[in-house]
Protein backbone atom coordinates (compact mmCIF):
# COMPACT_ATOMS: atom_id res chain seq x y z
CA UNK A 1 0.00 0.00 0.00
CA UNK A 2 2.96 2.24 0.78
CA UNK A 3 4.55 1.65 -2.33
CA UNK A 4 1.17 2.50 -4.58
CA UNK A 5 0.93 5.60 -2.69
CA UNK A 6 4.01 6.75 -3.21
CA UNK A 7 3.52 6.12 -6.58
CA UNK A 8 0.57 7.65 -6.96
CA UNK A 9 2.09 10.89 -5.28
CA UNK A 10 4.69 10.87 -7.86
CA UNK A 11 2.79 10.21 -10.68
CA UNK A 12 0.31 13.69 -9.50
CA UNK A 13 4.17 15.33 -8.83
CA UNK A 14 5.15 14.94 -12.52
CA UNK A 15 1.89 15.80 -14.13
CA UNK A 16 2.30 19.36 -12.04
CA UNK A 17 5.20 19.54 -13.35
CA UNK A 18 4.48 19.01 -16.36
CA UNK A 19 1.25 21.29 -16.16
CA UNK A 20 3.34 24.41 -15.17
CA UNK A 21 5.51 24.11 -17.89
CA UNK A 22 3.43 23.33 -20.43
CA UNK A 23 4.15 26.47 -22.14
CA UNK A 24 7.42 25.61 -23.43
CA UNK A 25 6.63 22.57 -24.61
CA UNK A 26 5.05 22.05 -28.53
CA UNK A 27 1.47 20.95 -28.69
CA UNK A 28 2.01 17.95 -30.96
CA UNK A 29 1.72 14.50 -29.73
CA UNK A 30 4.25 13.39 -27.26
CA UNK A 31 6.48 10.58 -28.18
CA UNK A 32 6.35 7.67 -26.17
CA UNK A 33 9.41 6.84 -25.73
CA UNK A 34 10.48 10.47 -24.67
CA UNK A 35 7.69 10.33 -22.36
CA UNK A 36 8.90 7.18 -20.39
CA UNK A 37 12.57 8.61 -20.68
CA UNK A 38 11.08 12.07 -18.88
CA UNK A 39 9.00 9.98 -16.51
CA UNK A 40 12.07 7.41 -15.24
CA UNK A 41 14.60 10.49 -15.01
CA UNK A 42 11.95 12.26 -13.00
CA UNK A 43 10.99 9.51 -11.07
CA UNK A 44 14.67 9.04 -9.76
CA UNK A 45 15.36 12.98 -8.94
CA UNK A 46 12.35 11.99 -6.96
CA UNK A 47 14.30 9.31 -5.12
CA UNK A 48 17.25 11.06 -4.62
CA UNK A 49 15.46 13.90 -3.24
CA UNK A 50 13.58 12.56 -0.97
CA UNK A 51 16.36 11.04 0.69
CA UNK A 52 18.14 14.30 0.85
CA UNK A 53 15.73 17.11 1.09
CA UNK A 54 13.26 15.92 4.29
CA UNK A 55 15.89 16.29 6.88
CA UNK A 56 13.54 18.36 8.73
CA UNK A 57 11.01 15.41 8.37
CA UNK A 58 13.20 13.37 10.84
CA UNK A 59 12.18 15.36 13.79
CA UNK A 60 8.84 14.81 13.49
CA UNK A 61 6.83 11.46 14.90
CA UNK A 62 6.62 8.48 12.40
CA UNK A 63 2.46 8.77 13.05
CA UNK A 64 2.39 12.76 12.04
CA UNK A 65 4.30 12.21 8.73
CA UNK A 66 2.21 13.26 6.11
CA UNK A 67 3.40 12.71 2.34
CA UNK A 68 2.44 15.56 -0.43
CA UNK A 69 -0.31 15.49 -2.62
CA UNK A 70 -1.52 18.69 -3.96
CA UNK A 71 -5.09 19.94 -4.03
CA UNK A 72 -7.66 19.42 -7.29
CA UNK A 73 -8.87 22.17 -8.53
CA UNK A 74 -11.91 21.09 -8.05
CA UNK A 75 -10.95 20.83 -3.88
CA UNK A 76 -9.41 23.65 -4.07
CA UNK A 77 -12.81 25.44 -5.25
CA UNK A 78 -14.77 23.85 -2.64
CA UNK A 79 -12.28 24.99 0.18
CA UNK A 80 -13.37 28.71 -1.38
CA UNK A 81 -16.54 28.09 -0.85
CA UNK A 82 -16.48 27.16 2.46
CA UNK A 83 -14.45 30.36 3.28
CA UNK A 84 -17.14 33.12 1.38
CA UNK A 85 -18.00 35.81 4.01
CA UNK A 86 -15.00 35.25 5.78
CA UNK A 87 -11.46 37.39 6.26
CA UNK A 88 -8.53 37.85 8.26
CA UNK A 89 -5.16 35.18 8.68
CA UNK A 90 -5.47 31.69 6.67
CA UNK A 91 -2.95 29.20 7.70
CA UNK A 92 -2.67 26.02 5.32
CA UNK A 93 -1.05 23.11 6.61
CA UNK A 94 0.88 21.11 4.87
CA UNK A 95 1.16 24.23 2.16
CA UNK A 96 2.59 22.05 -1.20
CA UNK A 97 3.07 24.18 -3.95
CA UNK A 98 1.08 26.67 -2.53
CA UNK A 99 -2.09 26.55 -4.53
CA UNK A 100 -4.31 27.14 -1.06
CA UNK A 101 -2.39 29.58 -0.51
CA UNK A 102 -2.71 31.59 -3.22
CA UNK A 103 -6.61 31.05 -3.94
CA UNK A 104 -6.77 32.38 -0.32
CA UNK A 105 -4.53 35.17 -1.08
CA UNK A 106 -6.44 36.15 -4.42
CA UNK A 107 -9.99 36.53 -2.00
CA UNK A 108 -8.30 38.85 0.54
CA UNK A 109 -6.79 36.55 3.00
CA UNK A 110 -3.49 36.44 4.62
CA UNK A 111 -2.54 33.69 4.11
CA UNK A 112 1.18 31.43 5.48
CA UNK A 113 1.75 28.04 4.32
CA UNK A 114 3.69 25.52 6.54
CA UNK A 115 5.60 23.03 4.39
CA UNK A 116 8.40 21.23 5.58
CA UNK A 117 10.03 20.15 1.89
CA UNK A 118 12.73 22.50 1.09
CA UNK A 119 11.79 22.17 -2.78
CA UNK A 120 8.08 22.52 -2.21
CA UNK A 121 8.77 26.03 -0.05
CA UNK A 122 11.60 27.66 -2.96
CA UNK A 123 8.78 26.51 -5.37
CA UNK A 124 5.72 28.34 -3.78
CA UNK A 125 7.67 31.48 -2.95
CA UNK A 126 9.54 31.45 -6.45
CA UNK A 127 5.91 31.49 -7.69
CA UNK A 128 4.58 34.03 -5.62
CA UNK A 129 7.34 36.36 -6.70
CA UNK A 130 6.66 35.75 -10.59
CA UNK A 131 2.67 36.16 -9.83
CA UNK A 132 3.81 39.86 -8.15
CA UNK A 133 1.86 38.50 -4.72
CA UNK A 134 3.86 40.45 -1.68
CA UNK A 135 4.39 38.59 1.52
CA UNK A 136 2.25 40.77 3.43
CA UNK A 137 -0.66 38.23 1.70
CA UNK A 138 0.92 35.15 1.03
CA UNK A 139 3.99 33.35 3.04
CA UNK A 140 5.67 29.94 2.79
CA UNK A 141 7.60 29.03 5.64
CA UNK A 142 9.69 26.05 6.32
CA UNK A 143 8.55 25.41 9.61
CA UNK A 144 7.09 22.24 11.39
CA UNK A 145 3.13 23.44 11.78
CA UNK A 146 2.61 20.61 14.60
CA UNK A 147 5.06 22.73 16.76
CA UNK A 148 3.87 25.59 15.61
CA UNK A 149 1.51 28.45 17.99
CA UNK A 150 -1.15 28.98 15.30
CA UNK A 151 -3.65 31.15 17.61
CA UNK A 152 -3.11 34.00 15.21
CA UNK A 153 -5.23 32.15 12.89
CA UNK A 154 -9.08 32.40 12.50
CA UNK A 155 -8.88 30.65 9.31
CA UNK A 156 -7.21 27.00 9.01
CA UNK A 157 -6.75 24.44 5.81
CA UNK A 158 -5.32 21.47 6.02
CA UNK A 159 -4.93 18.21 3.28
CA UNK A 160 -3.24 15.82 5.58
CA UNK A 161 -3.45 12.02 6.17
CA UNK A 162 -6.69 10.80 7.93
CA UNK A 163 -4.56 9.01 10.09
CA UNK A 164 -3.68 12.40 11.95
CA UNK A 165 -6.80 14.35 11.67
CA UNK A 166 -7.94 13.56 15.03
CA UNK A 167 -4.99 14.47 16.47
CA UNK A 168 -4.73 17.84 14.56
CA UNK A 169 -8.42 18.59 15.92
CA UNK A 170 -6.81 18.11 19.70
CA UNK A 171 -4.36 20.66 19.03
CA UNK A 172 -6.95 23.06 17.04
CA UNK A 173 -9.17 23.08 20.29
CA UNK A 174 -6.22 24.21 22.19
CA UNK A 175 -4.47 26.92 19.95
CA UNK A 176 -7.29 28.41 17.60
CA UNK A 177 -9.41 31.55 18.74
CA UNK A 178 -13.06 31.46 19.07
CA UNK A 179 -14.51 32.93 15.84
CA UNK A 180 -11.46 30.27 13.86
CA UNK A 181 -12.59 28.04 11.00
CA UNK A 182 -11.01 24.96 10.40
CA UNK A 183 -11.51 23.34 6.76
CA UNK A 184 -10.76 19.76 6.38
CA UNK A 185 -9.53 18.47 2.84
CA UNK A 186 -10.77 14.98 1.82
CA UNK A 187 -10.38 13.58 5.24
CA UNK A 188 -12.89 14.92 8.03
CA UNK A 189 -11.99 15.39 11.34
CA UNK A 190 -14.10 11.91 13.23
CA UNK A 191 -14.31 13.39 16.49
CA UNK A 192 -15.79 16.66 15.68
CA UNK A 193 -19.39 17.37 13.58
CA UNK A 194 -18.53 19.33 10.28
CA UNK A 195 -21.24 22.28 10.07
CA UNK A 196 -21.12 22.13 6.36
CA UNK A 197 -19.41 20.73 3.65
CA UNK A 198 -18.68 21.23 -0.72
CA UNK A 199 -18.28 18.47 -3.23
CA UNK A 200 -18.38 14.56 -3.06
CA UNK A 201 -16.16 12.35 -3.12
CA UNK A 202 -12.14 12.72 -3.22
CA UNK A 203 -12.88 16.61 -3.41
CA UNK A 204 -15.02 17.29 -0.68
CA UNK A 205 -14.24 19.65 2.01
CA UNK A 206 -15.64 19.50 5.76
CA UNK A 207 -15.90 23.23 7.25
CA UNK A 208 -16.14 23.27 11.52
CA UNK A 209 -16.77 26.56 13.16
CA UNK A 210 -14.10 25.91 16.28
CA UNK A 211 -16.83 27.71 18.53
CA UNK A 212 -19.66 25.04 17.83
CA UNK A 213 -17.08 22.27 18.05
CA UNK A 214 -16.06 23.06 21.14
CA UNK A 215 -19.57 23.77 22.71
CA UNK A 216 -20.68 20.22 21.71
CA UNK A 217 -18.14 18.42 23.24
CA UNK A 218 -18.55 20.18 26.42
CA UNK A 219 -22.30 19.05 26.45
CA UNK A 220 -21.58 15.61 27.31
CA UNK A 221 -19.34 16.05 29.92
CA UNK A 222 -22.04 18.86 31.06
CA UNK A 223 -24.66 16.21 31.32
CA UNK A 224 -22.82 13.85 32.92
CA UNK A 225 -21.81 16.14 35.89
CA UNK A 226 -25.78 16.92 36.55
Amino acid sequence: AGRKLRCFVMEDSIELILQDHAGIFPSSKPHPVLSACTGALLTGLYGVWSMFVFPGSRRIPWRLKVPYLPSSKDQTQNVMKLLEGRRGRLADLGSGDGRLVFAASSAGFRGTGFEINSILVAYARSKARWKGIPSSQATFVKKDFWTTDLSSYNNVTAFLAPGVMDVLGEKLLKELPEDALVIACRFPITSWSPQSSEGSGLDRAFAYDISNVRSRLRTPSSTAAE
